[in-house]
């Protein structure tokens, strides 16, 4: 998808009940059938890049060359950025590392003519590039889970930011929530 006015970065993260981030292989898959399958295609759809730290990298690169589907083929086509220190050569089809100066690329890559940028997660990068106010919608999908331990949404040493609810409404499967935000205004 190609638009005329410059990209907006799409934020999109799986919470837990209690606000977990951390390995949501481990307990959102349960929650998830052919609507959210269906929901998170079309987000790709409106995607041209997605942007990841090293971390996520490797867990996307590890599942999705070798998986079947349209979602599958729609996130191997995509656009892959890669903020990274240390990944050097990187095996998966359309994908670039790009140096540590996260803030401004990120910044550059939203000045160009193109769909969405999307991240998955809310780790380091994003964070950083919330923080950075380059963030322009944030959609979290709540799982109705309670996980004992792992990475908080928001971390000690994040930067303070408001934001609007732009939607919410019951997730594209049974217990799922859909909330999405945009940077407060003023």
């Amino acid at each position: 998808m190609t638009r005329e006015t410059p990209r907006r970065l799409v934020l999109s993260t799986l919470v837990s009940l209690n606000g977990v981030i951390s390995e949501p292989l481990k307990w959102a898959g349960p929650y998830f059938g052919p609507g959210s399958a269906a929901a998170s295609l079309a987000a790709l759809r409106d995607c041209s890049a997605m942007l990841m730290g090293r971390r996520t990298y490797e867990i996307f690169s590890r599942q999705w060359p070798a998986t079947p589907g349209e979602y599958a083929a729609q996130l191997n086509a995509l656009r892959k950025y890669v903020f990274s220190g240390t990944l050097r050569d990187p095996q998966w089809t359309n994908t670039a590392v790009l140096g540590d100066d996260v803030v401004e690329t990120v910044a550059a890559l939203k000045r160009e003519a193109g769909g969405d940028l999307i991240v998955y997660g809310h780790g380091r990068l994003g964070r950083t590039l919330t923080g950075a106010g380059l963030v322009d919608e944030l959609t979290m999908t709540v799982v109705p889970v309670i996980v004992p331990e792992g990475e908080p949404f928001s971390c000690e040493g994040d930067a303070g930011s408001s934001w609007e609810l732009i939607s919410a409404a019951p997730g594209a499967d049974p217990g799922l929530v859909s909330l999405r935000y945009r940077p407060a205004r003023g």
